[in-house]
């Protein structure tokens, strides 16, 4: 018969081998540092999470630590939307990550969420940035219902390569076309009844119905003088913004839809901001834009070519590299795919 101390003693081992295990799988995905990348006391990581063996899908994350006691923080889920936009390029990079590109370094981004927050950024569905299918066909046949189950698959395959995470007070945001993917995801936790520990969700300018969501944009360019009334009539009644919007991607756009899309496109021209109309637009050929920031504090800056700048950066071979890069299946990263 065992004795006690003995018992405790393989316990202790077994726990110990368990430890090793967890901290091997994680340890394989984490980002020693970004090429420019100023010091941070935080970790990060970033790799694949295969969810259809068969098929070899996969999708490819970033995941990056709250900057002070990670601990006592909640995990966060970001989805970008579009639909077909990388959460690791747009939310990232571009908007509420860690860094943003400039040049060749990374700067620091002072309004980043990981000051609250352990940031968990998915490229979804597969097919977006470097999340990929070998089986091509699935890119024809993705919807909603198909992404909203891949991103389950996903988290529980990514609770098990961070299991310190899952009784976590767990949020999911995105932004646009995630006022889809987010509630969906929700939806489907619930009824999956897994035991994730998720707390609520939160969705920014978020597309939820397309007559009126997109139809408002007609009097919104026309009320800040961006197109004429004949126009604004024209977007109104004869062919409207949510037409357009349903028509470009199955490449059916009628004649008339299109005459109007061209005289939007036309009056508003290649200056205007679609997200701001009030914010400059980057104009690569000039570097007026890069002194002004230089004269502005880090904190007051608005880099309205960090897009720019993050596509670059994205592309580089160093970088992909430093983002597990031996894995990455797909080398040529774009913002949105179609």
């Amino acid at each position: 018969m065992l004795s006690q101390a003995w018992i405790l003693i393989m316990a202790t081992i077994y726990a110990t081998q368990m430890c090793l295990i967890v901290e091997s799988l994680s340890d394989a995905h984490k980002i020693k540092s970004f090429p420019g990348q100023p010091h941070v006391s935080f970790q990060q990581f970033a790799g694949y999470i295969t969810i259809d063996e068969k098929e070899k899908r996969a999708l490819f994350y970033y995941f990056v630590e709250a900057e002070t006691h990670p601990t006592s923080k909640p995990l966060v889920l970001w989805l970008n939307g579009g639909p077909g936009c990388s959460s690791l390029g747009v939310g990232a990079f571009s908007e509420h990550g860690p860094f943003k590109p400039r040049g060749d370094v990374l700067l620091k981004n002072y309004y980043s969420w990981n000051q609250e927050a352990n940031m968990l950024y998915l490229e979804s569905p597969a097919g977006v940035g470097f999340s990929y299918s070998a089986n091509k066909s699935f890119y024809a046949l993705v919807n909603d219902k198909i992404t909203a189950q891949d991103n389950l698959v996903f988290l529980k395959h990514w609770f098990d390569k961070f299991p310190e995470y899952k009784n976590r007070d767990f949020f999911i945001t995105g932004e646009s076309y995630a006022g889809h993917y987010v509630p969906q995801l929700a939806h489907l936790i619930i009824q999956s009844k897994v035991k994730f520990n998720l707390k609520g969700i939160a969705i920014g300018n978020p597309l939820l119905e397309f007559n009126t969501d997109f139809n408002g944009r007609a009097e919104y360019l026309w009320s800040h003088g961006l197109i004429s009334d004949a126009t604004f009539e024209a977007l109104t009644y004869v062919c409207n913004y949510s037409q357009i919007v349903r028509q470009i991607p199955t490449g059916s756009l009628t004649p008339v839809c299109s005459g109007v899309s061209d005289q939007v496109s036309r009056e508003i021209g290649d200056f205007i901001d679609g997200y701001d109309v009030t914010l400059d637009v980057c104009l690569s050929s000039l570097d007026s834009q890069s002194k002004i920031l230089n004269q502005l504090k880090d904190s007051e800056k608005v880099d309205v070519c960090v897009q720019e700048e993050t596509f670059k950066y994205l592309n580089r071979k160093d970088v992909q590299k430093a983002l597990n890069g031996q894995l990455v299946g797909v080398t040529n990263w774009t913002f949105c795919s179609a």
